[in-house]
């Protein structure tokens, strides 16, 4: 497949189409495996026990270069590498890249460094930041807007698992299987990746998970000289921010987290989460659309079904297969301003063109119009791959398809059999079932969940309040429609979240913004 069938908790996705597309308690441990207490044991704005070369070295800021998949920004911002330990038990030893953005605060009474984090896992911030900076104008008067591909993405030692033309040979597994045959291949596809992902990889494979992320964060905290970390992190940038404070609890300044990742769930309670989450989305649209859901929904899984035997002819020569359809099917349900997209697209697929619904799954996979794929799902798998303990089987997937089908006819059964295919015979094992986001004796977190979230649905929001702890976690809700809540046309939670931000002021506990 072009990218498997998990959906990313990207905050990005909606842009690309409308531009042109887990501390908690679990079964299996909970606390990440070589999970250090370095933070609580270190004082502010200090760093016990690394070397001075990591700590003191100087970012040689200049103009930031365009790559093939990204082009260059424009002269505002500034471009630098920060050396960071390939393996964090041993930060006296080799060193990778990390390629780190910034514009510099353009008011007064500047407060520091603001970093952000798109989500995904694998999204890069180098590329992603300077198009979101004019949603946060009123933040970058006070702060340097700062962002950073994370280690595994893009410009920061980026993975390749496999090449355009198998990524495109690949999009004719069926990612729902229902023979043997079909299971085999489907499986096989997956063994082919991580093996590719190793050979790219190498040593690095072992050195991407999300605890890794949050050390190289609190090193670019200290090397940009900011006392206290001020954090704006988005979708599975929440998940980042969690543990960031579980590590680092009294390095922690302002940390905003919205579209948020359930630090509760497990591999297969995420599926289950944007199961429920898509089809709460779905349902949403039709009724937008003067639609009963449920009948709306058996059609759309109707023509879903059809498609798993007879794919759809598109304009390009390729096909419409059901896997394509789905992440097509999914793309729109990121923003309401993409469900009139939506509508077309079904529309055309009805009377047997499949053109406009491949064209989002192209936007969602980032394949442009010369069949040249990103990598950001690369990344996604590899990192999420590190940091997940759990690998359900076929066989226990098969047990679960029916309660995944109930939820949603049309989601359930690709979010079902992608736990078992996402890290199927994966090359290095996961590090924990759930990650530890308690954050005692940290400054107060803001926590943003938006009740229509498609990716991350609200309950996680409350979840992680409830989990980074008493008097940490703040939740902020929306009822709204979309992956995100800030930016997307709600003057309470703007104004919210630039109060917290820029003057420390945090709302009644509980608030709700309808």
């Amino acid at each position: 497949m072009a990218r498997s069938i998990r959906w990313a908790a990207l905050a990005a996705a909606a842009a690309l189409l409308l531009s042109g597309c887990d501390g908690g308690s679990s079964p299996e441990g909970g606390k990440p495996e070589g999970s250090d207490t370095h933070a609580s044991a270190t004082a502010p704005g200090t760093a016990a026990g690394l070397p001075s070369a990591l700590t003191a070295q100087k970012l040689d800021w200049g103009r930031c270069k365009g790559t093939a998949d990204s082009p260059a920004p424009s002269g505002e911002w500034q471009c630098a590498t920060l050396r960071a330990p390939l393996d964090w038990s041993r930060p006296a030893g080799r060193t990778i890249g990390l390629a780190l953005i910034r514009a510099k605060a353009d008011g007064g009474d500047r407060i520091g460094s603001l970093l952000f984090n798109f989500g995904g896992p694998g999204g890069s911030g180098v590329a992603g930041l300077p198009s979101y900076a004019p949603l946060v104008s009123r933040l970058r008067e006070h702060y340097d807007l700062v962002s950073w591909d994370p280690r595994g993405v893009a410009a920061s030692e980026g993975v390749r698992c496999r090449g355009d033309r198998e990524i495109e040979a690949a999009e004719a597994v069926d990612a729902t299987p229902d023979t043997p045959a079909e299971e085999r291949a489907f499986l096989g596809d997956a063994t082919a990746f991580g093996k590719g992902c190793r050979q790219a990889a190498g040593e690095l494979m072992a050195h991407v998970s999300t605890t890794d992320t949050a050390r190289d964060m609190d090193l670019m905290r200290q090397v940009l000289g900011d006392a206290k970390m001020h954090y704006f992190g988005i979708s599975y940038g929440t998940e980042l921010g969690g543990v960031y404070a579980h590590l680092f609890p009294r390095n922690v300044g302002r940390l905003l987290l919205d579209a948020v990742v359930d630090p509760s769930a497990d591999t297969v309670g995420h599926a289950e989460n944007q199961t429920r989450g898509f089809q709460r989305a779905l349902d949403d649209y039709l009724k937008s659309t003067g639609q009963d859901p449920e009948q709306g929904t058996r059609e759309i899984a109707d023509l879903v079904n059809r498609l798993d035997t007879r794919p759809l002819p598109t304009a390009s020569g390729r096909k419409l297969t059901q896997t394509l359809a789905v992440t097509g099917i999914v793309l729109p349900l990121y923003s309401k301003q993409s469900w009139p997209n939506l509508t077309s697209a079904l529309g055309s697929a009805e009377r047997g063109d499949g053109t406009e619904l491949l064209a989002l799954a192209d936007g969602y996979n980032e394949r442009d119009v010369s069949g040249h794929y990103g990598t950001s799902s690369h990344s996604q798998r590899l990192i999420s791959c590190l940091d997940e303990k759990q690998r359900p089987t076929s066989r226990q997937t098969r047990q679960r398809l029916a309660s995944f089908t109930r939820i949603s006819p049309v989601f359930g059964p690709f979010l079902a059999w992608d736990t078992a295919g996402w890290c199927h015979d994966w090359p290095v094992p996961g590090q924990y079932g759930t990650p530890q986001v308690s954050a005692p004796g940290a400054a107060p977190i803001l926590v943003v969940g938006n009740t229509g979230d498609p990716a991350t649905p609200y309950e996680g929001a409350r979840r992680m309040a409830d989990e980074l702890g008493k008097n940490v976690g703040t939740l902020l809700t929306w009822k709204g429609e979309g992956h995100g809540a800030y930016g997307s046309g709600s003057d309470c939670v703007d104004t919210t979240v630039n109060a917290y931000l820029l003057k420390g002021t945090l709302p009644k506990p509980d608030t709700v913004c309808s």
